[in-house]
């Protein structure tokens, strides 16, 4: 069986999209095979490898990587799946060739403000938003 190619894409691909990639390739990777890159990388946000770490994923080894490095790579993908939040989606690239373009409008960990332990409970809500995006999306009913 051939797997699906899907590609999360966000700004910084520091978090959002290397959740989503996780979860995906945890919860259905028999059938998908989930990559992620952003448009400008940056560096790996600590509180999502920490909240990550809580659910039994780690992915303090992963490097955020460039959308363009995968355009250019010649990659193509059954799905692009940006998971910027509405005030930056006009930033979140499409990648050509494509056989299908969605939207998850999450918001970004980076902007979270207040002490850490706060910040770490909304990279939670966030992170538990795109597990169960995904489950509904991948799982049978």
């Amino acid at each position: 069986m051939n797997k699906k190619k899907v590609l999360f894409v966000c700004v910084h691909n520091s978090a959002r999209s290397q959740m989503a990639e996780s979860f995906l390739n945890q919860l259905a990777g028999d059938r998908f095979e989930a990559e992620s890159a952003g448009l400008e990388p940056g560096e790996l946000n600590p509180l999502v490898v920490k909240a990550m770490q809580e659910v039994g994923i780690d992915i303090s080894g992963n490097k955020t990587k460039s959308v363009f490095d995968f355009y250019r790579q010649g990659r193509s993908y059954d799905y692009v799946i940006t998971v910027c939040d509405e005030s930056q989606s006009e930033q979140c690239p499409l990648f050509p060739g494509t056989a299908k373009k969605l939207h998850w409008g999450f918001s970004d960990p980076s902007s979270f403000s207040g002490t850490d332990q706060e910040k770490l409970e909304k990279t939670r809500k966030i992170r538990d938003e795109i597990k169960e995006k995904l489950k509904k999306g991948v799982t049978p009913n």
